[in-house]
């Protein structure tokens, strides 16, 4: 069972104790491999496979209270006779497939406004800081995109990232940081030779491209958010 699954899953053996919660009594919770086991199978038997996937994706939204959300929706699910998964008058239903649009949007954001740059070893670089953590979202879409390159996509806002080494992807830390790491830029002194050739080619040919004419900055904001650009090489001075 994957690990996003196992963590908010211990939730749900929690809840009797949950009451305790506003009162000043610290309470230890320790997961249980089998009960999370047997809990997850009959989510299987109730839910179906996308509605599976979705608790995974909200639960990487990080936001307040998400926990307690999916232990609802989960609980629901499980008393109830049949499935509530489509039981959109159910708010916390809707609410969960707010959470699932908004990072799913944010997985197909990462997987369009990567921009990799080549370091002096052939491996490919790339930074980003999205708004929920869906790096591991897109994993799949680079190891079969580029997967005769090795390539670092590393995500600045919560200082980790992912490494494939044209097998494998696994996931990096770094207890000091560099500071490509921390910028999201490499420095010259890391590129390949061509590299700084490949990225001013690039920006000529965005700029190339662009219609004075049709100039529209609010436009291009909402399909190209701003908070993209500090990681995109076309948008570098």
């Amino acid at each position: 069972m994957p690990i996003f699954e196992r963590l908010f899953l211990i939730y749900y053996y929690s809840k009797v104790n949950l009451f305790l919660f506003f009162y000043d009594e610290a309470i230890t919770v320790i997961a249980d491999e089998k009960k999370a086991e047997r809990v997850w199978k009959g989510l299987e038997k109730k839910l179906s496979k996308t509605a599976l996937s979705l608790m995974t994706t909200c639960w990487l939204s990080e936001l307040p209270d998400i926990d307690m959300l999916l232990f609802r929706y989960m609980r629901k699910n499980l008393d109830a006779p049949k499935s509530v998964e489509m039981n959109f008058a159910d708010p916390d239903v809707l609410e969960l497939s707010k959470i699932w649009k908004k990072v799913n949007w944010e997985r197909a954001r990462i997987k369009q406004f990567v921009r990799f740059q080549k370091a002096a070893d052939d491996t490919f670089f790339a930074a980003i800081e999205p708004v929920y953590n869906a790096l591991p979202l897109a994993l799949n879409h680079f190891k079969d995109r580029f997967a005769d390159q090795k390539w670092i996509i590393y995500d600045v806002k919560r200082q980790y990232g992912y490494y494939y080494d044209l097998e494998t992807v696994t996931e990096v830390t770094f207890e000091d940081p560099e500071g490509h790491l921390i910028s999201g830029m490499l420095d010259e002194s890391l590129m390949a030779k061509d590299e700084k050739l490949f990225q001013q080619m690039w920006k000529a040919y965005f700029k190339s491209i662009a219609i004075k004419e049709r100039i529209n900055p609010k436009l291009h904001r909402q399909h190209m958010p701003v908070r993209y650009w500090k990681y995109m090489t076309e948008k570098q001075p």
